[in-house]
């Protein structure tokens, strides 16, 4: 927020100078990012009057003034088409210093000296103050010969003062007052004079205000006859500009800055545009539009609120007024809103719909109701002064126009656990200052209670009130101190040795770690031909977006680290790339309804692997390759994992596998489909896997043993089996026919073709019999390998 200190030092006096002010506000919670100084380089800007006015002989277009400007006449000439004798304009002699650096002097236009220059509004650096091309046309009171720089207010200092989000109450000239007056020492709180408002009914029929939506508690308007539409006071131009908005014609003017002192937006409608003599709030219906004041048809939300007229909408409730009623050159009769809505459905409405509104903004940060009136009030004043409108009526108002009454407690033993200190005098004369007056029925030695200001919505809880106490006396004066009782070094739980423990593993195995967005676009989804009926395809939708492409929570890892590769490959990177990631996606459960209520969030390991696009350097990646990292992974778990052939719908069909874990699916491991590859311009093939991290969690840790003394003993066997039968299925039978003795299985020729049945294919394995006392004799093997064999045969097996 831009604070103008001329401005402000009309409600406050304050000792110190503008760099104590920063410093103050900065070590209390309000940055102050800039101080600017708009007149800084401006020297010598007088109030000068036009005396007489001549055509240059010479050159045409060109005329010749002569300007009293209080330190006697001087001549200069002049190109501005609204340059005539008798008005005032500011002048600069010559050594006066024009607001970009320039220092004038005497100007020789064939044969006629020009003695400085009558300036415009931009060589002055306001050119938003502007309202007509040519000179700043000053008016017939200004005092001619007296320091233009200080009387437009160029001599100001204005702080950019960064507000947080909780504290709406400093989004006004008032709210800063109060903030420096509880901050600085010596300052004083000047008498605050609020126009009084009109009495009596309104002269014109007027139905009245309807309430229909409790995200309007209060709703007040006020009535303005016969205004003359133009452009504000010129300095009340300079003030509107210099605290960052721009000047747009008195009854706006008006508004803005009763809305900057007050922190209270206000809306101007033009009563002769409005539908009907009635206005009522209430929520939008879905698929309903209005056409804001940009010129744009907004499409509405049932969260969002409205103001209508007869039915039709005629403003976007805190956010924007509508096209059809604003005011224009031809207004006469203004109704003046100043009302109070609820801060997060206008925050919502404003972020969704991309209106970042003064109003909006103040809206959602919060607004003390109790400002509404006053406002109101100060509004209806300038436009009396600006626009010389009649005050009709006293305002009519719907609702309740006070906020509720808030106490919050503060305890001395609080305060000594924070702040080291317990002097509750100290902290009440504080509190004081800041408006939280104490509740004397209520006082306690070790304890009281203040009553919250209406304005500081961001305080309800003891903490609130510390806060404020510590923020004054400085967080660093808080005495520093070890704590009482130092704790045991804690564990790890297994979750986190099992990230730990697959993190290191994928590293090992040249996998880079990433973080993507738990946010995702439909389309990410909808890409990988998730199937509606599955919960993958079925999304839950983000409430309130930050962005289209972020509308909805990941069902699972892939899309994010899609996106990864393609930015390294749009980013022109050619080579192999691994990736991983640990995080959660979301999925419904049954049962669960259209906001997701009702869902799950499992943990999940995801990874890709891609060759590159480069093939003379690429990596010798296939899906063996990966189903080798696969393995590695869940064996830094101490799992062993099973692979099933199977399809999914963004798998390419033959290498796609289930991973199962003690028997139970855990995720998946597959080459993406090429047309979503080709559809995404890969380039080169691409494998995925993604494992849910509950079956890697909480397993058998590893356990250590002496190095077996005897050697072990191998034997080969061969069968035959059909294609649907996989390998693994057929290693467990083996299993549990080759007894105590076995050691291991391991599958070392598969082999399809001439003499091998059709719809059969031939399997080897290698199996190591072993005993941890012994060494093992022929005889011994031969009876348990042959009954493993007999086992095999019995199963249907045809061994070779």
């Amino acid at each position: 927020m831009l604070v103008s200190l001329n401005w402000l030092k009309e409600l406050i006096r304050i000792p110190a100078g503008v760099d104590e002010i920063a410093r103050r506000l900065t070590m209390t919670g309000c940055e102050v990012e800039e101080i600017r100084r708009p007149g800084e380089k401006l020297r010598d800007i007088f109030i000068g009057k036009v005396l007489s006015l001549e055509p240059h002989p010479t050159r045409e277009g060109l005329q010749v003034a002569r300007v009293d400007y209080g330190g006697g006449q001087k001549t200069c000439t002049t190109a501005a088409p609204n340059v005539a004798v008798g008005k005032l304009f500011p002048y600069a002699p010559p050594g006066g210093v024009l607001a970009d650096g320039t220092v004038l002097g005497v100007r020789d236009f064939d044969g006629i000296l020009s003695e400085g220059m009558l300036l415009s509004a931009e060589e002055l650096g306001i050119p938003d103050v502007e309202v007509e091309f040519g000179l700043l046309a000053l008016p017939e009171d200004a005092p001619r010969g007296e320091d233009c720089i200080a009387w437009l207010g160029l001599d100001d200092v204005i702080l950019d003062v960064s507000i947080t989000p909780n504290r709406g109450d400093l989004l006004s000239l008032v709210g800063i007052a109060r903030e420096l007056y509880g901050i600085l020492p010596g300052t004083e709180l000047l008498p605050l004079e609020v126009p009084a408002l009109p009495e009596g009914p309104w002269p014109i029929p007027f139905e009245g205000i309807t309430l229909e939506d409790e995200g309007c508690p209060a709703y007040s308007l006020g009535l303005i006859r016969n205004v003359r539409i133009g452009p504000s006071p010129v300095r009340s131009r300079v003030r509107v500009s210099l605290c960052g908005m721009r000047p747009i014609s008195n009854v706006v003017d008006a508004t803005n800055l009763a809305m900057l002192f007050w922190g209270q937006p206000l809306h101007a409608f033009d009563l002769d545009r409005l539908p009907a003599r009635h206005i009522a709030v209430r929520a939008a219906e879905k698929g309903e539009t209005i056409t804001t004041l940009d010129g744009k048809e907004r499409a509405l939300e049932e969260e969002d609120l409205l103001i209508t007229s007869g039915g039709v909408a005629v403003g976007l409730a805190g956010v924007m007024g509508g096209a059809n009623s604003e005011i224009s050159d031809d207004t006469a009769t203004v109704v003046l809103e100043s009302a109070s809505f609820d801060r997060v459905r206008i925050g919502r409405t404003s972020r969704r719909m991309g209106l970042h509104s003064e109003a909006a903004f103040r809206y959602a940060r919060g607004v003390d109701r109790t400002k509404a009136l006053p406002a109101l009030a100060m509004a209806m004043a300038y436009m009396r002064d600006f626009a010389g409108g009649e005050l009709c009526g006293a305002p009519l108002v719907a609702g309740d126009p006070r906020e509720p009454h808030r106490t919050a407690s503060l305890r001395a033993s609080t305060l000594r656990t924070y702040l080291m200190s317990a002097d509750m005098d100290k902290a009440s004369a504080t509190l004081e200052r800041f408006g939280f007056s104490e509740v004397r029925e209520r006082r306690e030695e070790a304890a009281r209670t203040f009553a919250v200001p209406a304005a500081r919505l961001d305080v309800s809880i003891e903490e609130d009130l510390v806060e404020e106490v510590a923020r004054v006396e400085g967080y660093d004066t808080v005495p520093v101190r070890i704590p009482p009782h130092l704790y045991a070094s804690a564990s790890l739980t297994t979750l986190m040795t099992a990230l730990r423990r697959l993190r290191e593993s994928a590293m090992g195995r040249g996998f880079v770690e990433m973080i993507t967005y738990s946010f995702v676009a439909p389309e990410d989804l909808r890409i990988l031909r998730f199937p509606e009926e599955d919960r993958r395809g079925n999304p839950i939708a983000v409430v309130n977006p930050i962005a289209a492409d972020q509308s909805v929570m990941r069902t699972s890892l892939l899309p994010g680290l899609l996106k990864a590769l393609l930015r390294n490959l749009r980013g022109g990177f050619r080579g192999p790339i691994r990736m991983f990631e640990q995080g959660k996606v979301f999925l419904r459960t049954d049962g669960a309804d259209a906001s997701g209520d009702g869902h799950e969030e499992p943990f999940y390991l995801g990874g890709i692997v891609f060759p590159g696009r480069d093939r003379r350097f690429a990596d010798d990646e296939d899906f063996f390759s990966v189903k080798a990292d696969v393995v590695a992974l869940c064996e830094a778990c101490a799992v062993r994992p099973e692979f099933v052939q199977a399809e999914e719908p963004f798998g390419h069909k033959g290498r796609t596998a289930r991973i199962r874990i003690n028997g139970k699916d855990a995720g998946y491991l597959l080459a993406l489909k090429p047309l979503i590859g080709s559809a995404l311009d890969l380039g080169a093939p691409l494998y995925a896997f993604e494992i849910d991290l509950e079956s890697l969690v909480g397993q058998v840790s590893y356990q250590f043993t002496e190095p077996m003394r005897y050697p072990a003993i191998y034997r080969d066997v061969s069968l035959l089996v059909p294609k649907a039968t996989s390998a693994a299925a057929v290693e467990a039978e083996m299993r549990r026919f080759a007894g105590d003795f076995l050691w291991d299985v391991r599958l070392f020729d598969v082999y399809e073709g001439e003499g091998i049945p059709e719809g059969h294919r031939s399997l080897a394995f290698s199996v190591a019999y072993r005993s941890a006392e012994r060494t093992l004799s022929d005889e011994e093997i031969e009876g348990i390998h042959g009954a493993l064999r007999s086992g095999l045969a019995a199963r249907g097996y045809t061994l070779r």
